[in-house]
């Protein structure tokens, strides 16, 4: 009886010490990673607005109310140029085929989508995780926010970004997303 308690006292010490440890590294590592986190999440905006020079959040109930309507979205800042608005970053969590897709999308004060930009997914390598690629996120870029967004092939109209080849639900989920950003743009935020 008295070695298994003597066993028992050194096991109980052994995981104290490794947990303690494991708490010290974990705070130590968190303020790095929030760091790095917010520096991500700073460089999709200017990326999304780049004519934004600093980001502010924005009204806080309207905030709320349009993402209670509009639950893919999770947050919105306003972009500024000096004392100037310039547009708005919308976060975006849409349900792609592989999980959830996260995104940003700028949209510009003179009704144009400024860019998107990919930020998390778990979508299929070499079909859906081509959401990524340039060839697909510059296909936003400048188009008019009074026209609904639509995926084509062969993009030709004004409104038309380029689809992803075998990757209709990602291709969709995120045309939705931008969808849903420019119709809160035009029916809440347009001035």
């Amino acid at each position: 009886m008295n070695e298994t308690v003597k066993l028992g006292l050194i096991l109980f010490l052994i995981t104290a010490i490794s947990a303690g440890i494991l708490a010290i590294s974990n705070e130590a590592t968190s303020i790095r990673i929030a760091e790095a986190e917010r520096l991500a999440d700073q460089a999709a905006k200017q990326e999304t607005l780049p004519n934004g020079k600093t980001f502010e959040e924005m009204d806080e109930k309207l905030e709320e109310a349009i993402i209670r309507d509009n639950p893919n979205i999770t947050e919105i800042y306003e972009g500024y140029d000096g004392d100037e608005l310039v547009g708005y970053t919308f976060k975006m969590n849409v349900n792609g085929y592989g999980g959830d897709i996260e995104f940003m999308a700028g949209i510009s004060t003179e009704g144009k989508i400024m860019g998107i930009k990919v930020l998390n997914h778990a979508e299929t390598p070499g079909l859906g995780a081509n959401s990524t690629k340039p060839y697909f996120t510059e296909s936003f870029r400048n188009k008019p926010v009074d026209q609904e967004v639509v995926a084509e092939r062969e993009p030709a109209g004004e409104n038309e970004v380029q689809a992803i080849t075998s990757a209709t639900m990602t291709t969709d989920a995120i045309v939705e997303g931008v969808n849903t950003a420019r119709e809160v743009y035009n029916s809440t935020l347009l001035q």
